[in-house]
């Protein structure tokens, strides 16, 4: 166990991270630590997106925080203005191999990539989707886009389809439903 969980496990109640706000992926992560870690006296603070989260967290106003990893927070990392403990993917990402993954940090129940797609509106004709697929598919190749998305804290997945994208989105409301239910939050 790393020693952050292990500090977080030997201080009940006396650490809380903040995210972007209720409901969204990073309070999500963060009710999945809690579960999986089994510490479930880490207090959440919600913010009104990820720059107030971001402010607080480099300043000390919150002891945690589980934001989006991007050129930003990676930018603050490297300066020492932050410390990232692990991302929630299974594998080290590209553009910080250095950092560990919450698979290696000993958590491989939280690990997921955050999935970007296009999304069009229910009964768009096939023919468009295709279109706007090979249109991606075509811009994700190009090795100018992919260390684009690397120095942002992305990778692309250029061999992506849409079907692809409906599997990820399928097993993403598999994985998400359950903590959903349980926090009883529900749409607006």
């Amino acid at each position: 166990m790393p020693s952050w969980s292990a500090y977080i496990k030997a201080n009940p109640g006396k650490v809380s991270y903040g995210h972007s706000g209720v409901g969204g992926t990073n309070h999500l992560i963060g009710e999945l630590f809690k579960s999986v870690a089994d510490i479930p006296d880490l207090r959440q603070i919600p913010y009104r997106g990820a720059g107030p989260a971001m402010t607080d967290l480099i300043s000390g106003q919150i002891p945690m925080g589980i934001v989006g990893v991007q050129a930003q927070s990676l930018g603050f990392h490297r300066g020492g203005a932050l410390k990232i403990l692990a991302f929630t993917s299974e594998k080290p990402l590209a553009a910080a191999p250095d950092i560990p993954t919450v698979v290696s940090a000993g958590f491989p129940g939280i690990a997921n990539a955050s999935s970007y797609g296009i999304l069009a509106p229910a009964g768009t004709p096939k023919v468009m989707i295709d279109k706007v697929a090979q249109a991606s598919r075509a811009l994700l190749s190009t090795k100018e886009y992919q260390q684009l998305m690397i120095d942002m804290g992305f990778e692309a997945t250029p061999e992506s389809d849409p079907e692809d994208f409906r599997r990820v989105l399928a097993a993403d409301v598999a994985l998400w439903s359950p903590i959903v239910k349980s926090l009883g939050l529900k749409l607006d």
